[in-house]
């Protein structure tokens, strides 16, 4: 019997998160225990905005769509909620590192994060989560790369910034 006891796995709904889902799951039936899914959420404008002026109303729906995130996040990942896997989600407000490395505390637990996407610029501003979980959990803490897909394309702004020097001129003339 492994020492394993849970897998907690942060969402988000990008396409990493998906990817360290996928690999949660699997890594839950491996084990046999169950799958921790956990979407972090603060209120818009954050915490001192939402102390300035409390909510009580607002809170339950940034909760609720936080809650519909998480299973929208589910559905994708999965097509439909797996059978073969206990599933405990939950929906905690707070800073993502923090709430992760929080809910990944006990003995036997395994927290699996998305490692962000590639390259310089965009591992500077985007694996602040990833970063943190790595630094400061207790419990051991699984890095999972993004898709290749990620990788290959980034959608039609990253399409145009590539090929920004080709006119509709230009394209007239290469295809007479």
């Amino acid at each position: 019997m492994s020492g394993v006891r849970r897998i907690i796995v942060g969402v988000s709904g990008s396409p990493g998160s998906f990817q360290a889902l996928r690999h949660a799951a699997d890594l839950a039936r491996m084990h046999q225990v169950p799958l921790v899914p956990i979407l972090a959420w603060v209120p818009p404008g954050g915490d001192l905005a939402d102390r300035g002026h409390p909510s009580p109303y607002l809170r339950g729906i940034w909760r609720d769509a936080a809650w519909q995130r998480l299973w929208e996040a589910i559905d994708l990942a999965f097509g439909c909620l797996p059978e073969d896997v206990a599933i405990e989600p939950g929906v905690i407000r707070g800073e993502p590192g923090h709430v992760l490395v929080g809910v990944a505390c006990n003995p036997g637990d395994v927290l699996v994060i998305g490692a962000g996407r590639r390259g310089v610029l965009a591992h500077a501003l985007s694996c602040r989560i990833s970063r943190y979980c790595l630094a400061h959990a207790e419990s051991p803490v699984i890095a999972v790369p993004p898709p290749a897909l990620a990788q290959v394309s980034h959608g039609l702004r990253g399409w145009a910034f590539r090929h920004r020097g080709l006119s509709p001129d230009h394209a007239h003339q290469s295809a007479a």
